[in-house]
């Protein structure tokens, strides 16, 4: 009784509070937390994981419940995937390919029976749903609408659903994508992990008067929400553009906040030169890891025409083969530009 009546009177006064900024401002952000807050007063019975009597807890496979990645190098490195709850970030430059990893993190889990919901604050709904075509069928994005049948028959397939929603930039905050999944929930539209393309064009709702402070504050959000829903949210951030020149990126790479390394679970970087386009090659680096060890670098495949992204362990055939390519990537430059060169003569 004494809770429920602790519960009412918190309301009450959030009720106060948000008609008087109704009637300000008119900040309908600051409203949302208000009440969220009321709403969560006096709900809390559980005092928390007791030490001693919740040994068996500990060591279920419950204590983590993880949605798999589509490669096992970083499964292994964060004992399964991303859990409930948890923030994961890929940080790459501008033109890398942020938005296809993310799909590809999609579609994996998408295979394995997972409900994904996908925010897009830069590319609109359907240009994301043809990502996800070409992840699933294998067909460069170009040449889809000559495959729709195969298209058709490959996703019905796909045991896990997928919701796309557009926002467009620094329109949406966390306080929206809340809102979006609340309703999903009362629609009884089922959804187990969140992608949001990407964090850094989010709207900050704390005022922030510095980029940093306000990226910071986004971040902190955003990982409170996995924790709310009780779900994995990876998401995208922005490399500085020197970072363009780098073999590997590093953590002191990452534009404006380091508060989103320090507020991840899971930071993994991918570089990718010209060369690197040309040769559908690349380097993951694993910038922070709660799960497990950091500070490794992975070749890959990433093909941007058909979303292809494979990360392979440097001493497997797979690795050897894409350590290859990078390594003679200067050659193939060369090759490509003297075959330019004599074209342009012979024309």
């Amino acid at each position: 009784m004494a809770l429920d009546f602790f519960k009412n009177q918190m309301l009450k006064n959030a009720i106060v509070e948000s008609v008087e900024i109704l009637e300000g401002d008119g900040d309908f952000d600051a409203i949302k937390t208000i009440i969220d807050n009321a709403m969560r007063a006096g709900a809390e019975r559980n005092i928390g994981h007791e030490y001693i009597e919740d040994i068996e807890i500990r060591y279920s496979e419950m204590a983590r419940n993880t949605v798999e990645t589509p490669w096992d190098v970083i499964n292994e490195l964060t004992q399964g995937g991303l859990a409930s709850g948890e923030l994961g970030v890929i940080v790459a430059p501008a033109g890398i390919g942020k938005t296809w990893i993310l799909c590809a993190l999609g579609g994996g889990a998408m295979k394995k029976g997972i409900n994904v919901v996908h925010y897009t604050l830069e590319l609109n709904e359907a240009y994301i749903g043809l990502r996800y075509d070409s992840v699933f069928t294998g067909i460069s994005n170009q040449n889809l609408k000559y495959h729709m049948d195969e298209v058709k028959e490959d996703i019905e397939k796909i045991e896990g659903e997928l919701v796309v929603k557009y926002f467009p930039t620094k329109s949406a905050s966390v306080n929206t994508i809340s809102a979006h999944l609340q309703k999903m929930k009362m629609m009884g539209k089922p959804f187990d992990m969140v992608i949001v393309d990407y964090a850094d064009i989010l709207r900050d709702t704390s005022n922030a008067k510095e980029v940093r402070h306000a990226l910071g504050s986004i971040y902190d959000d955003l990982r409170g929400l996995a924790g709310e829903f009780e779900i994995p949210i990876w998401t995208a951030s922005q490399a500085n553009r020197s970072a363009l020149d780098d073999d590997i990126i590093e953590a002191q790479k990452i534009a404006e906040s380091y508060q989103k390394i320090m507020t991840a679970d899971f930071v993994m970087s991918l570089s990718r030169k010209v060369e690197d386009k040309i040769g559908n090659t690349g380097r993951f680096h694993i910038i922070k890891n709660r799960f497990g060890p950091d500070g490794l670098t992975f070749p890959a495949k990433v093909n941007t025409n058909t979303g292809a992204v494979e990360i392979y362990e440097s001493t497997s055939i797979g690795g050897k083969e894409q350590q290859h390519k990078i390594d003679n990537r200067d050659n193939l430059m060369k090759k490509m530009l003297a075959n330019k060169y004599e074209d342009m003569m012979n024309d």
